[in-house]
């Protein structure tokens, strides 16, 4: 598999610059800190929403006419408007590069497609030995679109950070084992108990690209990083920490140690929905932030991982169609809950909802805001 040696983010990289490394949301990944490591309060509370890019918005239904997910991701102009979309219109503190967690399959060359209504739906699963053996290796020249979508967004962004994004290896496999989205995840399970050796080949591949994924992003610009372990949910504790934990180590050790010339380095957040009995898992595979759904509240989170953990959430997506008075006593109880911990981002509890009504978002990221820190 292949690796890459430096450490080191470019000179003129946003972080090593100085440009984004005092932003609000690097300032609460650090827990509250400068980029030398001072205790200091941001200049306002920072949100971003997961999906904050996407079907929510009609400039993004509109630019993505006639043009498949898979392709809209991999056009470096098409992605990068996209990402800036919801930075213009919502003034949230960071953007989350448009992507797709299955696109590194994609840049290796293996079969897949997202089907409207559906999700990732690949030519063939991959169930057996021979199967994992004949996946194709990742090329680093396949990150080019990746690179250019990155450099152009960090361009327009100017001190607002990116975050880089990937999907963890047991969702990915996930993917791979069934050949489609699946409800209770049984194929690749199985695999685990029946055929762990096929298993840990598969998930050790799904890490490499899935780091690798993450590492072009920063290297091109991206300020911090989030793994999303979407189906990470439907495993007990056991089975995650020896089947899945080592494979997710893995994935963040690609930039685990990413930082510029000036010490700075890029914080990685871990996210996975259904995870309240293993977010110590989480951090433990080498996250500085912890993403927590909104299944548990932030206060009892802070107690599992302690203090000085930085968190981010968890904003229940169900309330966004509520009553104004109700999501912002809801937005109110989730700032306070995570007052405890180190640092705290807000975010959702898991992504926009497609109907949600953009003004909506605008007027949460206004009341955030308004808070003093």
């Amino acid at each position: 598999m292949t690796t890459t040696s430096t450490s080191h983010l470019p000179a003129d990289h946003p972080l090593a610059s100085g440009l984004t490394s005092e932003s609000a949301l690097l300032n609460q990944y650090r827990g509250s800190r400068t980029s030398d490591g001072a205790p200091a309060k941001p200049e306002r509370r920072p949100v971003w929403f997961m999906r904050q890019a996407g079907r929510s918005l009609p400039e993004y239904r509109k630019l993505r006419e006639g043009t498949s997910m898979l392709d809209s991701c991999l056009n470096p102009q098409m992605a990068s408007e996209i990402t800036l979309q919801p930075v213009r219109r919502h003034d949230v503190d960071a953007a989350i590069f448009f992507s797709d967690i299955v696109i590194p399959l994609r840049l290796a060359g293996v079969g897949v497609e997202i089907q409207p209504g559906v999700g990732p739906v690949l030519d063939s699963p991959v169930r057996t030995a021979a199967d994992v053996a004949a996946l194709p290796e990742l090329d680093e020249s396949a990150f080019a679109p990746i690179t250019e979508a990155i450099q152009r967004t960090t361009a327009e962004l100017g001190s607002t950070p990116l975050i880089g994004f990937a999907g963890a290896p047991f969702t990915l496999a996930a993917y791979m084992v069934e050949g489609r989205p699946s409800r209770d995840h049984l194929g690749p399970r199985a695999m685990m108990h029946s055929d762990p050796q096929t298993w840990n080949e598969l998930a050790a591949w799904a890490a490499d690209v899935s780091g690798r994924f993450m590492r072009a992003q920063l290297m091109a610009g991206a300020s911090a990083a989030q793994l999303f372990d979407s189906w990470a949910g439907s495993l007990g504790r056991a089975d995650y920490q020896r089947h899945v934990l080592p494979h997710s180590t893995a994935a963040l050790s690609h930039v685990s140690e990413l930082s510029g010339p000036n010490g700075v380095s890029a914080p990685l957040v871990h996210f996975g929905t259904g995870t309240s009995e293993i977010l110590d898992l989480l951090k433990t595979a080498g996250a500085d932030v912890v993403g927590v759904d909104y299944r548990l509240d932030l206060s009892e989170a802070t107690r599992r991982l302690g203090p000085e953990t930085p968190l981010q959430g968890n904003i229940d997506p169900a309330f966004l169609t509520a009553d104004w008075p109700v999501l912002e006593a809801h937005v109110r109880e989730v700032m306070a809950a995570g007052s405890g911990a180190a640092g705290h981002v807000l975010n959702l509890g898991h992504g926009v909802p497609p109907e949600t009504d953009p003004p909506v978002l605008t007027r949460v990221v206004e009341l955030i805001h308004s808070i003093e820190p």
